[in-house]
């Protein structure tokens, strides 16, 4: 740890930006930024965690899916964090604010079923794309649209890996014959 006391810019607070993006507007969006930073970041550990404990007869395929997940939602993960700093904010960065604004929870430490935890992986990100959703219209009401344009092209890929996690859990056809 930094034995460091010269704090250049405390948590949660909000400077001046050279987007002209008004303070009080900035304020908003960067609170917005940082629950979508702390979900995704929570979304990363759990697809991280499931990349490394699936086993099974598709094993090489959702191996290799997981790890790809993970790499995109933690550069999401990343574009979000240095958004928030452009904008004049601070982003939430340690485990336990991560936990705190995260709008979802990460499954405990045991392994499941690897469809019991596709199951967990696909509600996880219903509800990050539907705050995304609300985060994108919040931008853009404030007049941030890079921020929306950014959040809007993250919500693609996170309904892609949605519907990539519906085909991993739907019945396979080649059953019924």
């Amino acid at each position: 740890m930094s034995t460091q006391k010269n704090v250049l810019q405390e948590a949660g607070t909000v400077e001046e930006n050279r987007l002209r993006i008004p303070e009080d507007k900035a304020e908003q969006i960067i609170d917005a930024l940082n629950t979508d930073l702390a979900a995704t970041y929570v979304l990363y550990h759990q697809l991280r965690k499931h990349h490394w404990n699936v086993e099974g007869p598709q094993y090489r395929e959702l191996h290799l899916f997981l790890g790809e997940a993970a790499e995109e939602a933690e550069e999401a993960a990343d574009e979000i964090a240095e958004r928030v700093q452009a904008l004049g904010g601070v982003p939430v960065a340690n485990m336990t604010s991560l936990e705190e604004r995260a709008p979802v929870d990460m499954e405990d430490d045991d392994v499941y079923e690897i469809r019991t935890s596709l199951e967990h992986d696909l509600e996880m990100y219903g509800d990050i794309i539907e705050t995304a959703r609300d985060h994108i219209e919040l931008s853009t009401n404030l007049g941030d649209h890079a921020s929306a344009e950014m959040l809007r092209l993250q919500l693609v890929e996170l309904e892609e890996h949605a519907h990539t996690i519906e085909h991993f859990l739907g019945k396979d056809s080649l059953q019924d014959w």
